[in-house]
C-alpha cells in the first residue's frame, strides 16, 4: 500500500468514524468522498460494512433503552430480502456508473436532510406502517449489500414519520447493526474480501474506532441540529463534485 492510500484509508475512517459516533450513521456517506477516487467498489463495499459495523456495535449503547423490537421487526425483514440482492449486484457494478450513482445518492439524501424541519409528516395505520416499514427496509437492504449505506432510506423515513431523536437513532443503529452483518457474511460467502482488503481493514480500524467513540461521547453533551446541517452541506457539495468528475469521465 502507497503511503497516499494509507493516509487516505486512515483518514477517512477517522472522519466517518467521528460521524458515525456523532450523528448514528452516514460512515459510508462520509467515507465514500474519499475512497471512491481511487478504490474499486468490490474493495469499497466491505470497507463499509467493516468500518460502520465496528462504530454501531461500539455506540449503539447510548440510545439502548430506546430500541423497540416489535417497531423495528417489519423494516429488518425487508432488510433481510435486500441485502442478498444487493450482494448480488455488486460484482457487476461499472465504476464510473458505481461513482455516478454515489453522486447522485449524495445530493438526494443530503437535499433532503437539509430540508428535513419543513419535511411533512406521515400519518399511517398500523397495519399500513408494516408494510411500509418492510419497503424502506427491502431498499435500505439492497443500498447495504452494493456499499454498506444502509443510513439513507431508514433515516429518511423516520425523519418522515416524525420520531424523535433518539426513537429515530435507535431503530436506524438497530437495523444497521443487523443488516451490515449479514452483508459481511454474504461479502464472505461470494468470495468478495481478499487479502488485499484485509490489509485495508487493518489500516482503517484503529481511527475508525478511536473516532466513533470520541463522536459518541459528543453525542451525549452537544446538541446534533447545527453540526448535521453542516455535515449535509459538506456531503451535498461533495456529491455535486463526485458527480460531475464521473459525468466528465463517462462523456470521454
Amino acid at each position: 500500500m502507497t503511503a497516499n492510500l494509507a493516509l487516505l484509508v486512515i483518514g477517512g475512517s477517522a472522519i466517518a468514524g467521528f460521524v458515525s459516533g456523532l450523528a448514528g450513521f452516514a460512515f459510508g456517506l462520509v467515507a465514500m468522498v474519499f475512497w471512491a477516487w481511487t478504490l474499486p467498489p468490490q474493495m469499497i463495499g466491505p470497507m463499509l460494512v467493516v468500518g460502520s459495523l465496528a462504530g454501531q456495535v461500539l455506540t449503539v449503547g447510548t440510545v439502548r433503552r430506546s430500541i423497540r423490537v416489535k417497531q423495528i421487526a417489519p423494516m429488518l425483514a425487508g432488510g433481510l430480502v435486500g441485502v442478498p440482492i444487493g450482494a448480488a449486484l455488486l460484482p457487476w457494478l461499472d465504476p464510473v456508473a458505481f461513482r455516478l450513482g454515489v453522486g447522485v445518492l449524495l445530493i438526494v439524501y443530503c437535499g433532503l436532510m437539509l430540508l428535513a424541519a419543513n419535511l411533512p409528516t406521515i400519518t399511517i395505520s398500523a397495519s399500513r406502517s408494516v408494510f411500509a416499514d418492510g419497503g424502506v427496509g427491502v431498499i435500505g437492504g439492497i443500498l447495504g449489500g452494493i456499499a454498506g449505506l444502509v443510513g439513507p432510506a431508514p433515516t429518511v423515513w423516520c425523519m418522515l414519520r416524525g420520531y424523535p431523536k433518539d426513537s429515530q437513532r435507535a431503530i436506524c443503529q438497530t437495523f444497521f447493526i443487523v443488516m451490515q452483518t449479514l452483508t459481511l457474511v454474504m461479502y464472505s460467502l461470494n468470495g468478495l474480501i481478499s487479502a488485499q482488503t484485509l490489509v485495508l481493514f487493518a489500516w482503517m480500524m484503529p481511527s475508525s474506532l478511536l473516532f466513533a467513540w470520541l463522536g459518541s461521547r459528543l453525542y451525549l453533551r452537544l446538541s446534533e441540529y447545527a453540526f448535521r446541517r453542516m455535515l449535509f452541506v459538506l456531503l451535498l457539495a461533495s456529491g455535486v463534485a463526485l458527480l460531475g468528475s464521473s459525468l466528465r469521465h463517462a462523456l470521454k
